[in-house]
């Protein structure tokens, strides 16, 4: 982390401003004269409730002292510029979209204040990180993949009557990209019956989105149907081979060369009325949904978590995506050999001691990240220009956590004895 507080302050400030483009521009009404004094007072408030550094909250004070300002020119611009980095206007519509006083458009849903300082001093001190949703001041859920909704309708009887004795909502949101309408996908859809259950259960704002690309939001964003950021944010059994290569690692012609070694020959078919992926494995031909195949790699995953979720959480991993998405999360470039896959015979090689400290773990062990290999300082890159950082990260070896909700494709592991068991993750962005 940057020893001075007031430059990573500046740093965390810019990057948020690039990262939330429709609340930088709904930031331009909350600079104008009339709105100025409230914005003001509104980020004091803010700042007065936020747990931050006590230079940067000096700063931020010495700002809010001019709450009667009629006029961006009327602040303190070089207050606002060691801040920011921003020239005064753009300067404090940058602190608007960090602190959040610019609402998603058209959102309805509520988003946590906690910081991800308080998110890591509680979820240290937790065997299960989804108990957050007992002391968040949100609970709120972003369930990405989410299947046959086995994992949404454990959390609801996991924590659904204790905050409803509380008198609090729990928000739950579900995806997955499986047309529920498909004859592929076998037992992974969600069922009607579930989905009437969670959506009559009381207290719960519950909404499953099905036949939706997880990378694909903009249309629900802009009806306002999701939150732009929950409490929690998670994926349960991140697709083979979807999330098993990274393309800025692994050339398209390598990953085909290695999907027809250990796969089989595809190609693309017809099923009924359907599209579909045809793969001759051994001797037999098996049908899957015609995106099986697509790679998008962990990168594009992380940052869509890190986006989406104060808190994150990768559940039931299985080897191969896991040792990808590490390579990933660790600042040592030699965990990314170019052109060269992971494998049983490659893995143990690249990451050395790290590899035989994780696989050394007992199921129900976990582990802080950064005791054994330094964490990815910079920002991790992307296609699409967002980036993702992580402070904290905690793996922990088997399918589940102990006492805590799972999806129907973690209980399977504990019946599956030839099997290496499974991995979560579990991440706090910065």
């Amino acid at each position: 982390m940057n020893p001075d507080p007031l430059a990573e302050f500046r740093r965390l400030v810019s990057h948020r401003a690039r990262q939330y483009s429709k609340q930088w521009e709904a930031s331009k009404k909350l600079i104008e004269g009339t709105i100025l004094p409230s914005t003001l007072a509104q980020l004091h408030r803010t700042v007065l409730a936020t747990d931050l550094p006590a230079s940067v909250k000096e700063h931020l004070f010495r700002l809010c002292e001019r709450e009667t300002a009629n006029r961006v020119q009327d602040l303190d611009g070089e207050c606002l510029k060691s801040l920011t980095g921003f020239p005064p206007a753009k300067a404090l519509r940058a602190l608007s979209v960090f602190f959040e006083l610019v609402p998603a458009p058209g959102s309805q849903w509520p988003t946590t204040r906690l910081t991800s300082e308080n998110i890591e001093q509680v979820v240290r001190n937790m065997d299960n990180p989804f108990d957050l949703f007992r002391c968040a001041d949100v609970a709120s859920l972003l369930d990405i993949g989410a299947g046959d909704l086995s994992f949404a309708e454990e959390v609801v009887d996991l924590y659904g009557p204790d905050l409803m004795q509380q008198n609090r909502e729990l928000i739950l949101h579900c995806l997955d990209r499986l047309d529920p309408h498909s004859r592929l996908g076998g037992p992974l859809h969600a069922s009607a019956d579930r989905q009437r259950r969670l959506q009559e259960t009381p207290g719960l704002s519950f909404s499953f989105f099905g036949n939706q690309d997880m990378f694909e939001l903009e249309q629900l964003d802009a009806q306002g149907l999701l939150a732009p950021r929950y409490t929690v944010a998670t994926c349960w059994a991140p697709a083979t081979p979807t999330f098993a290569y990274e393309p800025t690692r692994v050339s398209r012609s390598l990953i085909d060369q290695e999907l027809i070694r250990t796969k089989g020959v595809f190609r693309r078919t017809r099923f009924e009325r359907e599209h579909a992926l045809e793969v001759a494995h051994g001797d037999r031909l098996l049908l899957f949904p015609p995106w099986k195949f697509e790679i998008i790699g962990p990168l594009a995953l992380l940052e869509l978590l890190a986006r989406r979720g104060a808190l994150c959480v990768l559940g039931s991993v299985d080897d191969q995506v896991f040792w990808e998405l590490l390579a990933q999360l660790l600042e040592d470039s030699r965990y990314r050999p170019q052109e060269e896959p992971f494998n049983r015979v490659t893995v143990p090689k690249i990451f050395g001691n790290l590899y035989d400290a994780l696989v050394g773990l007992s199921v129900g062990e976990s582990i802080d990240l950064s005791s054994l290999a330094t964490l990815r300082c910079q920002s991790l890159p992307s296609a699409d220009g967002h980036t993702a950082e992580f402070r904290y990260i905690r793996i922990h070896r088997g399918a589940t956590f102990p006492g805590s909700p799972a999806s129907s494709t973690a209980r399977k592991f504990s019946f599956m004895s030839e099997e290496v068991p499974p991995w979560m993750v579990t991440l706090i962005p910065a």
